[in-house]
């Protein structure tokens, strides 16, 4: 019963009531963004003070993302369930000079109004080509169990 007790009180002894709190991109987001300015800073200046992006717009290299997100543990009746702090986005848009001429923040409460479209994309293809056919039954074949011979 003793050690019943130790061990209990050692796993209890062991929980921190701190939260933790994980951060995830760019830190202070939203305090960088006032240092840089509209047709004053470069891409040097925005690098310096906000580093790398963390993605490149694929379908216009001049457009960056910064994100800036934040999560900590709700408490430790929820079992690790992590609920979101602080989610930031900062979209960068130089023109071909190289000359910052846009900027847009948006915090976590601008992003929940943001609408994204229901529709779903159909494909127009068929998967099922005379190649793949040929292929797929090669691949039945050699999956196929082997069958034990008799033996004369």
């Amino acid at each position: 019963m003793k050690k019943i007790i130790i061990i209990f009180l050692f796993i209890i002894t062991s929980c921190s009531t701190n939260k933790v709190v994980n951060n995830h991109g760019t830190l202070s987001l939203e305090k960088k963004l006032d240092k840089i300015s509209l047709n004053i800073s470069n891409i040097n200046d925005v690098i310096t003070v906000l580093g790398p992006p963390s993605t490149k717009s694929t379908f216009d290299g001049n457009i960056w993302m910064y994100i800036e997100r934040k999560k900590a543990n709700q408490s430790i009746f929820m079992l690790g369930k992590k609920k979101v702090i602080k989610n930031n986005v900062l979209l960068v848009q130089f023109n071909n000079q190289g000359m910052l001429i846009n900027k847009e923040f948006y915090n976590i409460n601008d992003l929940k109004k943001i609408n994204f479209d229901k529709d779903i994309t159909e494909k127009t293809y068929d998967k099922k080509t005379f190649i793949s056919n040929i292929f797929s039954s090669f691949r039945e074949k050699i999956n196929a169990p082997v069958k034990k011979r008799k033996k004369k």
